[in-house]
């Protein structure tokens, strides 16, 4: 909320923005103080929210406020003075006040019983005491000024404004352009430097010559010789100061270079937030909810400090809430079962946040039971989600990757936090969406740990750069498993596909090229730059022309009106400003599916042949009309001849079949909704990478003017449907893409 917005709120709505933060503060402090009760710190921090509430309370007349705050701070002065040794019991009591100030300033809210109940909890918290509980000593107070003090500097110091996410995105893209320019002086030094060296030429010229002249008989003209001694003061003139306006060049290239870096990093930073404040009510909930399982559970959190693009961090509350909850139901055991396994009553689930190789890694882990993979395997083939034989044969991590499969629960019973397999399915989707991924570690009986990573931040992804077709393009970091050189002699042939062997495994090797419908073909070079993407049985090889490097490129999403484009997520600018295309990776993968699935992968060797690995592909056909009698006319002539046709029912479905996928040739009608075939003739013979591909249009329309029109747009072939017979058409196909092959 900015200035004019606080300025025209309520006193009512100024209250439970207040309410927000001070509660925010009484959490932290009750979570601490429930495992040292008489630290200082904490009680003076927590009587100082509550006594701030109630003053605040008194100001908007909010009467249930002042009784609510009244009570928990009458009990923390107590338990300040000695009177009272705070039990878990006062902590649920001093929680339940928290809450009941978020909602008392609602509209409509009736509390009164709840307030009731409150005051009654606390006013007989002392009284419950026995005397010797009441009259333990306590430490002395520590005192709070120079914490006060300290906290005060800090808030002068980070004073908080808030700013529109579109405004920081904005700031950031600016910056990013700015940072870009920058780099635009590096060739126009580059060129003064070529000046540079030319004119140095030139003056060792003009040296030469008046040399020569000196030595001449006769000797030249004085008025000559005067003009040739002039030209040479001003060439060496105009040296010196082009030196002088290079070195400014060149400074004032480096000050705008780190200028521009320093603010695109401080951009960058305005987007970012410590990881501490997106999990700020998760101890209160893994208290709450442990409580509730009667289990006694501690929140470690580390790397509270650890900075996290916003977007990330809201994205995040959901998966880990998830986790959080299946370590305390499904890992952590009761008080009763650790004590009997060795392990001290209270379990311990761990939250850590780091920065490590340009990723965020978060991990979550528990010293509970662990999973049982017996009873995991039995569940899979009980299921029928694979074989008895094959779930023997699986490793541990893949066995745990069922896991993650929806609906998926190792769980017999359902109760109300878990059984129903929904959790780590979602959890596994969210991270997907946020470029990351999510791995399972576990021993049984010692404790489960899950390890999430994800990029630092949306707005810019590590990558790794490559080029394919002499075009750049970026593979996310986050998707890339490894990046080899691979002899063409390790290349392996095994069942009609190219193979390498990586870890200890085969993995199919898939032309980036062919992927990206590429028509040209390329020799690979020798060692051949592989890309190794996906995870345990959908992992693959990319061959690509060469490696450029890793670099932090910034996130340029897409026009919209482009909608989605296949195998592309976002676009990017090199540091000179030439356009990258970030790679979709799980598009990648899909697609790769579909051409191992019709047998239609290119071999990756030397010859750069493009050929379908160990076989001939069949010619593809893509027929377009929309007329059905048609177009299954056509579809089965073709069929029959041998040729592998696929069908499109109008022009704009065709194009989008023509982009997504490789044809060999394309026949067309004229008339069709949506878009005519003239059209897509046009747009095919427009287009860089499809205009070699082949056109027949098949017409109702036999004018000559009607068949110039279709020449004219491009077709190779112009048939007329009223002259139309099976055999002009066959001969039509064989001549532009040969006979079929089988």
């Amino acid at each position: 909320m900015n200035p004019d917005e606080i300025r025209d709120a309520s006193l009512l709505e100024l209250f439970q923005m207040e309410a927000v933060t001070q509660v925010q503060v009484l959490n932290d402090g009750l979570l601490a103080l429930e495992r040292d009760p008489r630290a200082a710190a904490h009680l003076e921090s927590c009587m100082r929210a509550a006594h701030s509430l109630k003053g605040a309370g008194r100001i908007v007349d909010l009467e249930p406020a002042v009784r609510i705050a009244h009570a928990m701070e009458d009990c923390l002065v107590s338990a300040q003075e000695g009177r009272l040794l705070l039990q878990p019991s006062d902590i649920d009591a001093l929680l339940m006040g928290a809450d009941l100030l978020l909602r008392v300033a609602t509209p409509g809210v009736d509390l009164e019983a709840d307030i009731a109940q409150l005051q009654a909890r606390l006013s007989a918290a002392p009284v419950a005491r026995t005397r010797a509980e009441a009259s333990a000593p306590a430490p002395a107070p520590q005192p709070a000024a120079p914490v006060a003090a300290s906290a005060a500097a800090a808030a002068d110091d980070e004073r908080v404004l808030r700013v529109t996410a579109d405004t920081l995105n904005r700031l950031l893209g600016l910056s990013s352009e700015t940072l870009v320019e920058a780099h635009r002086l590096e060739p126009l030094n580059a060129a003064m430097l070529r000046l540079k060296r030319q004119q140095s030429e030139a003056a060792r010229a003009l040296e030469t010559l008046r040399e020569q002249l000196a030595v001449q008989q006769p000797p030249p003209d004085a008025r000559v010789q005067a003009t040739l001694d002039h030209a040479v003061q001003l060439m060496g003139d105009c040296a010196q100061t082009l030196g002088r306006r290079m070195d400014e060049l060149d400074q004032f290239g480096w000050r705008m270079t780190h200028l521009s870096q320093r603010l695109y990093d401080t951009a960058l930073a305005c987007r970012m937030r410590p990881f501490g404040d997106g999990i700020g009510p998760m101890a209160r909930s893994v208290r709450d909810l442990a409580r509730a399982l009667g289990k006694q559970v501690r929140l470690d959190v580390e790397g509270d400090a650890t900075q996290v693009d916003r977007d990330i961090l809201e994205k995040l509350e959901a998966p880990l809430t998830h986790l959080l909850r299946n370590a305390l139901d499904h890992g952590i055991e009761s008080p009763a079962d650790r004590q009997a396994a060795g392990k001290p009553a209270e379990g311990v689930v761990r939250l850590q946040a780091r920065h490590s190789a340009g990723m965020l890694v978060i991990e979550i882990g528990d010293d509970g039971r662990g999973i049982d993979l017996v009873q995991l395997r039995e569940e899979v083939v009980r299921r029928e989600l694979s074989t008895a034989p094959t779930v023997a044969r699986l490793s541990e991590a893949e066995l745990l990757e069922f896991l993650f499969l929806p609906g998926f629960s190792t769980r017999t019973a359902v109760t109300e936090i878990s059984g129903r397999g929904v959790g780590l399915d979602v959890v596994q989707n969210m991270v997907r969406q946020l470029r990351g991924s999510v791995r399972v570690h576990q021993k049984t009986g010692v404790g489960m740990r899950f390890v999430l990573e994800m990029p630092l931040s949306l707005s810019v992804m590590r990558s790794l750069l490559v080029d394919i077709g002499g075009e750049h393009y970026a593979f996310p970091l986050a998707y890339v498993t490894h990046a080899l050189e691979v002899p063409h002699t390790a290349i392996e042939q095994l069942e009609g596909h190219q193979h390498l062997r990586f870890q200890g495994r085969q993995i199919s090797l898939v032309s980036a090229r062919q992927l990206l419908q590429y028509g040209n073909a390329m020799q690979t070079p020798d060692p051949a730059s592989v890309v190794v993407i996906g995870e345990h049985g959908s992992m693959y090889g990319v061959a690509v022309d060469r490696f450029i490097g890793e670099r932090t490129v910034v996130v340029q999403p897409l026009d919209p009106r482009l909608g989605k484009v296949r195998d592309i997520q976002a676009g990017a600018l090199m540091e000179d400003g030439a356009p990258l295309l970030i790679l979709d990776v799980e598009d990648l993968l899909l697609s790769i599916g579909k051409l191992v699935a019709d047998g239609r992968l290119a071999r990756v060797d030397a010859s750069g042949s493009g050929s379908v690995a160990g076989v001939t592909r069949r010619q593809r056909v893509l027929v377009v009309d929309d007329s059905l009698t048609v177009r299954e006319l056509e579809r089965k002539l073709l069929t029959q001849r041998g040729y592998q046709v696929a069908v499109a029912v109008d022009g704009m479905d065709g194009w989008n079949m023509f982009r997504a996928e490789p044809f060999d040739l394309v026949v067309t009608d004229v008339d069709m909704p949506r878009m005519d075939g003239i059209e897509l003739v046009t747009r095919i013979k427009r287009d860089p990478r499809l205009q070699n591909v082949p056109v027949i249009v098949v017409s109702y329309k036999d004018r000559e003017e009607d068949r110039q029109r279709g020449l004219d747009a491009g077709a190779d072939y112009y048939l007329a449907k009223s002259s139309f017979h099976d055999e002009a058409l066959l001969e039509a196909v064989e001549d532009l893409i040969g006979r079929a092959h089988t």
